[in-house]
């Protein structure tokens, strides 16, 4: 009889349908390929892993270790004041979104890790929006299977964002210097797992086709079968956290509950695909050009991908 490998990390469940911790391994460039592999298998599965105790990492480390699992992009399409390699943010962004998606190549993966954490507050929480999909009624699949939404950096979705990056005039001023406008289909399918995914958040301005009024009306419908909180996870966070979560499945929000404290964390992005809809369908480049922020990665399929939980669809529907 044989036996199966030993595992190189031990991962703990921490959310039905996301969220794990990895315990069992220090981040360093020279990292055993099988230990990379264990690790980008996690993230596909919990969609965000969190990995604790690595208090040596610094700037130099964090991004290396980011390149073991993938290319990374420059820090930023647009915000390169502070550093082309890793895009440090002070506050909290708080309002539900996916990293960068209003570019053609949407990152398939962000590595963040904690720098400056306020004495309380400041988690970050993420969710599942393979989940959210999975759980919409028949009707609402189908509406979103055939929409296609434009996301832009141009667009004021940060009007109630008063906290840190987003409420500074240079800063927004910088992050919309280049106008980037992309229609990506409000459901991809991600490329390693098959798993049906909405790709919404607070970079979407409309609804391709539809009023104003009508696009807001149904933004906000899917939007909330995101955010429902048995569709999430919070991690509180502590010196020497890492977190690392697959963006073509998630979204994200930083929770701004430590006043007048200073919270700073630092980004590092993965090169992702260009989305694809479940009618195969690729997004499309309205305006802005994306290539010197990031190549496009294009990644095979994982053979035997089985998903955390039992909200996940990769079929087509009949």
């Amino acid at each position: 009889m044989t036996s199966r490998p030993r595992p190189a990390i031990e991962v703990t469940k921490l959310g039905h349908h996301l969220g794990a911790r990895i315990d069992g391994v220090t981040l360093r460039p020279d990292l055993d390929p099988r230990v990379i592999e264990e690790i980008r298998r996690a993230v596909l599965t919990h969609k965000v892993v969190i990995i604790t105790g690595q208090h040596h990492v610094d700037d130099a480390a964090q991004y290396e270790f980011a390149g073991l699992l993938g290319t990374p992009t420059k820090a930023h399409p647009t915000v390169l004041s502070r550093g082309e390699d890793l895009l440090p943010l002070e506050g909290a962004a708080n309002s539900w979104h996916t990293d960068v998606t209003f570019v053609d190549r949407i990152p398939k993966m962000s590595v963040l890790r904690a720098v400056v954490q306020p004495s309380y507050g400041g988690a970050t929480m993420w969710a599942s929006t393979v989940a959210a999909y999975a759980a919409l009624p028949a009707p609402l699949r189908v509406l979103a299977d055939n929409l296609r939404a434009i996301h832009t950096n141009d667009y004021d979705y940060a009007e109630h964002l008063t906290v840190g990056d987003s409420s500074d005039p240079e800063y927004r001023a910088e992050f919309t210097k280049t106008v980037f406008r992309t229609e990506h289909p409000v459901v991809r399918v991600h490329p390693e797992t098959g798993e049906r995914a909405l790709t919404l958040g607070h970079f979407v301005s409309g609804f391709a086709g539809l009023k104003t009024s009508e696009s807001a009306d149904i933004l906000r419908l899917l939007q909330a079968r995101v955010e429902r909180p048995d569709n999430t996870f919070r991690w509180n966070w502590s010196p020497g956290d890492i977190a690392i979560w697959d963006n073509r499945s998630t979204q994200h929000y930083g929770v701004a509950d430590f006043g007048d404290a200073y919270r700073k964390v630092n980004r590092v992005t993965l090169a992702g695909d260009i989305p694809v809809g479940v009618d195969g369908r690729p997004s499309v480049s309205l305006a802005g050009d994306a290539s010197a922020y990031s190549v496009v990665d294009t990644p095979d399929p994982v053979p035997g991908f089985v998903p955390a939980s039992e909200r996940s669809i990769t079929a087509p529907i009949d």
